[in-house]
């Protein structure tokens, strides 16, 4: 048997080297290697892949929002993770959200094979990684009091917080999301309203803590949009 694989990683260099390392397998094929979510929902469906292997931190749109898009589309495609994000918060997100398998970067080649023909069998399959952090954290549920904070946002919900986090404004995330401004606003609402936040700063500082970005985008920027304008009644570096 087969395995018909496609790839979907936002690093060209990853995606290729991955493709190369891949084909080497007799039983399995690379069909189409994919940088944004929305080629690879055109790809699913027209190339029919048996394995989806894809990153959940994807640069213009949430990875799970599209896994899900791809699980109500192809039912019978497989989905495995392949990221660097081990924040327990993604990896219950994406066990919600149907995927099949959730493996780190760091990992194996022998691994990711293991990992690949479990989930094209019809298996589930976790890095040993992650599922020792998910048995940690039902052993001792009081250490880990945020888990609940990305579970009470939707998938739209997360992936508008993660464009706003990454410094992008509600048109420029409404352009990538294929959704109106009005729509993102509503979104972005409803999200500061289930997480008690009140600007850009915060929502990007529990989008760092949350796993769904790296590191603060243009986070100079967003603390001075933040921060009330000097009215001239006090003194500023020492000078009256």
């Amino acid at each position: 048997m087969n395995t018909k694989l496609l790839l979907l990683d936002e690093n060209l260099l990853f995606r290729k080297g991955l493709t190369a390392l891949l084909s080497q397998q007799n039983d399995l094929s690379v069909v189409d290697d994919c940088e944004t979510g929305s080629e690879a929902v055109q790809a699913a469906g027209m190339l029919e892949p048996d394995v989806i292997v894809m990153d959940i931190r994807l640069g213009n749109r949430s990875g799970l929002e599209v896994a899900e898009q791809l699980k109500r589309r192809h039912t019978q495609i497989r989905i495995l993770i392949l990221t660097s994000a081990r924040n327990e918060e993604y990896v219950r997100s994406a066990l919600r959200a149907g995927i099949d398998g959730y493996i780190l970067k760091d990992a194996s080649l022998e691994e990711l094979l293991i990992a690949i023909r479990s989930v094209a069998r019809g298996k589930k399959y976790l890095s040993p990684d992650v599922s020792g952090q998910l048995v940690e954290s039902f052993l001792h549920p009081e250490a880990n009091g945020k888990s609940s904070r990305l579970d009470a946002l939707t998938s739209r919900e997360r992936g508008v917080l993660q464009l706003i986090a990454e410094g992008r404004t509600n048109r420029g995330a409404a352009e990538l999301l294929c959704v109106s401004p009005k729509t993102v606003e509503k979104h972005r609402a409803s999200l500061m309203q289930k997480l008690g936040l009140r600007n850009a700063t915060e929502m990007t500082l529990v989008a760092m803590e949350m796993g769904l970005i790296e590191r603060p985008v243009s986070f100079v920027r967003l603390i001075a949009s933040d921060t009330p304008p000097d009215t001239g009644h006090r003194a500023s570096d020492g000078v009256a």
